[in-house]
């Protein structure tokens, strides 16, 4: 009962910083212009039929996930019916085949005449695809949405005469790994066999698709179809269980529902809200479209009591990553909820409190009394299983080389949750979970670090995430022992513990060994530079995203750019997520241009006519991360600094509601090329400093009276801001207009195939 409450109360706190979110009048975040228009002017538009998951529309609600494009060789649309929740539950077979995500299932629609064109939208605002389907024999008026609070589909067809006879035709997919699939050449462990087929059955008006498990459980896709004159409504929806089977009464439950209209009101003013929490306008229309859909996208993909967001999200495809990844993913996934003003969303503090237990298992017995270790790869309740190699990846012991030493990523893990920390100052969140889960994490390297004849702590051959060579000393491992350490002894003091640990920590600190460096900057460790194309950042955490080693140090400025500029120079294994990562270092050297030409690449180069991305398998969190590229550029927080419009290339910038470390809420306007006022607003009454352009700058409160504050010696502002109160920056003789709205830039095409 002490654990159930505990839990309770950090989903409480999270719950809490989503509802204080809102301005003191009660509004939401830019106020009094057209939300709906605004909104609109980034939908995804088809003119022609897309052919695969990258080029169509996508609905979900964080559990029941959906593509939607052509069947494959067939005069049929298909629409994929995948939950976020189901997964095969045989821990012996290791996270990526017994624990793996299980496919479930699509419809199709076929129409009687042959295809002969689509015009479709994805109607952001209110989370649905809307359009037509024209054929020889006549038309199919579309609309679908999945609810946002119900594990429901709702797909609505309204037919021409010609096509009255169209059908619906569910297909059910074999429940098995997706990574078992010939071409990705990965064999399933020996004694590995299939689930049961699929029992296709029906309860009354309800048909059901029935899919038992081996290990016990089972998921069931259940659906319905309503007709009312010329317009048919299916509905759909998918309910899991294990080990019981209990999901048949429940899937069959959630289509016994009331009418598609009914259903839309709620499901419409929870996005409209959703929307509303924060806004960002900028001239670059394409951009500032892909920034709104990345929005959707993660509401579509995320809910706090969700699974962690996996590789594809709820989207299953076929994949060789049929999980959850902990070496990067994950992180990058989910950082867009702090400045966007959506912590509510924080998966990652919800999932690593629940499944704390969980994570102690993950390491060797012999450390479970004091350590905890995330796996590079888990499914929905993080564990790894028995996975070695190519079945899972765990956590590995440093100095051995099965399992790949990979441990430091639940440490980078509670970096997020340290963020989710910095932009609430919620002490609950701080005490219940990241304080005792750090200091696991940090304990499993004490068991491992040795004083060297050099008088420095140093480290056996871990692994720096896909490099694929083990390195002692390696500079993932010692920034996040850096951060973690330091993090430890500011926590404790916050906190006020006098943790028996604080002179470990504190002598850490003092004698670590230095990171590894050569004449092309930060090596992967002692002994291994960094020589060859390698899409991942792993060696540069110290820059970003942790901050230990900054630009405004001017001595470490040069090691940072050659560190970069080596990095990037090797063409062959970059990525997407290497040109996000090279925006937002770019950033902190305060280069806007640079950021964006970064972000211009990953655009030109990766993205998907849908903004979805792809390496060997889908993925999502590239997309993602690029959302927090943009955020690098428009407000950096760390080191109790507010930093606003800090590396921006764009002359007019609308900004209102964005979230800061110190919990502040952050409105802006740069216009012409500077900074024409700024207003923050205090909830947790933390040290407000702030660096800005505005020349001569006054500071009043939220009527207009004059308010305390200093300016510093590099010419910061430190303004007195108690909880609850707003201060507002601008020029003096200044009277700027405090209201947001959209910037004028040119316009772009549409996302999606417009044409």
């Amino acid at each position: 009962m002490v654990e159930l409450n505990r839990r309770t109360l950090i989903g409480g706190a999270l719950a809490g910083v989503a509802g204080s979110a809102l301005l003191p009048s009660g509004a939401s975040a830019g106020d009094g212009f057209n939300w709906r228009d605004f909104i609109g002017s980034s939908d995804l538009i088809w003119k022609k039929m897309p052919a695969t998951w990258f080029e169509g529309p996508y609905l979900g609600n964080g559990f029941l996930g959906s593509g939607i494009y052509a069947e494959p060789n067939a005069n049929a649309i298909r629409f994929n019916v995948q939950h976020s929740q189901v997964q095969d539950h045989r821990p012996e077979f290791g996270a990526l085949f017994g624990l793996a995500r299980l496919p479930i299932g699509y419809f199709t629609l076929e129409p009687v005449g042959a295809i002969t064109g689509v015009d479709w939208r994805l109607d952001l605002w209110n989370a649905e695809l809307t359009g037509t389907i024209t054929t020889a024999a006549g038309s199919l008026r579309l609309r679908a949405f999945i609810h946002t609070n119900r594990d429901l589909y709702a797909i609505d067809v309204q037919a021409s005469e010609g096509e009255r006879a169209f059908k619906w035709v569910f297909h059910p997919l074999k429940a098995i790994s997706p990574r078992t699939d010939p071409k990705w050449n990965r064999p399933a462990p020996a004694g590995f066999t299939d689930n049961p087929p699929v029992q296709l059955t029906s309860s009354g008006d309800v048909q059901l698709a029935v899919q038992p498990l081996n290990a016990g459980g089972e998921h069931v896709t259940a659906w319905r179809e309503v007709t009312r004159g010329t317009r048919r409504t299916l509905f759909t929806s998918v309910a899991w269980s294990h080990p019981q089977k209990t999901a048949v009464r429940r899937a069959i439950g959630n289509v016994r529902c009331g009418s598609i209209e009914g259903l839309a009101v709620d499901h419409r003013l929870w996005w409209h809200d959703f929307y509303r929490r924060s806004f960002l306008s900028i001239p670059d229309k394409r951009l500032q479209a892909f920034y709104w859909i990345q929005l959707y996208k993660f509401a579509s993909a995320a809910r706090k009591e969700a699974p962690a967001i996996a590789t594809c999200g709820p989207w299953l495809e076929n994949t060789p990553w049929p999980n959850t990844w902990w070496n990067l993913n994950v992180q990058l996934e989910y950082w867009l909820i702090h400045g966007s003003n959506h912590v509510d969303f924080d998966a990652v503090t919800y999932s690593v409190d629940r499944y704390r237990d969980v994570l102690v298992e993950q390491v060797p017995a012999e450390y479970r009394h004091d350590s905890a270790g995330i796996p590079r790869t888990t499914d929905t309740v993080l564990n790894n299983g028995a996975g070695i190699g190519n079945s899972g990846y765990g956590v590995g012991i440093p100095g051995k080389e099965v399992p790949t030493p990979e441990v430091g990523n639940l440490t980078w893990t509670l970096h997020n949750v340290w963020l989710t920390y910095r932009h609430t100052m919620d002490d609950r969140v701080l005490r219940n979970v990241l304080f005792p889960l750090l200091r696991r994490a940090i304990n499993y390297y004490f068991h491992f670090l040795t004083k060297g004849s050099d008088g420095k702590w140093h480290l056996p051959f871990t692994f720096s995430p896909e490099y694929g060579v083990n390195a002692p000393d390696c500079n993932y491992d010692l920034a996040l022992i850096r951060w973690g350490c330091q993090t430890l002894l500011e926590s404790a003091k916050s906190l006020r513990v006098n943790d028996p640990l604080i002179p470990k920590w504190q002598d850490t600190l003092a004698n670590l060994t230095p990171y590894p460096v050569d004449a092309n900057g930060y090596m992967i460790g002692a002994g291994v530079p960094f020589a060859k194309s390698h899409r991942h950042y792993s060696h540069l955490l110290q820059i970003y995203p942790l901050y230990e080693v900054t630009w405004e140090d001017v001595s470490k400025r040069q090691l940072i750019e050659t560190s970069l500029n080596h990095w990037i120079s090797f063409e062959g294994a970059l990525q997407g997520y290497t040109f996000t990562g090279a925006a937002s270092i770019s950033a902190q050297m305060l280069r806007g241009d640079k950021a964006d030409f970064y972000l211009g690449e990953l655009m030109r180069r990766y993205i998907k006519p849908n903004t979805m991305y792809q390496e060997s398998g889908p993925v999502i969190e590239t997309p993602l991360s690029a959302v927090q590229s943009m955020y690098d550029m428009l407000c950096q927080s760390w080191g109790g600094v507010i930093r606003v419009f800090p590396a921006v290339p764009w002359p007019e910038i609308s900004l209102d509601n964005f979230r800061t470390q110190g919990a502040f809420l952050l409105s802006a306007s740069r216009q012409k090329g500077a900074t024409r006022w700024i207003k923050l607003r205090s909830e947790a009454g933390a040290p407000c400093v702030v660096r800005t352009d505005i020349k001569d700058p006054v500071v009043r409160d939220h009527r207009g009276r004059p308010k305390r504050f200093s300016v510093l010696p590099n010419g910061d502002l430190r303004i007195e801001l108690r909880r609850g109160e707003e201060a507002v920056i601008h020029r003096n003789g200044d009277r700027p207009d405090l209201k947001v709205g959209p910037v004028i830039g040119a316009p772009a095409p549409s996302w999606g195939l417009p044409g």
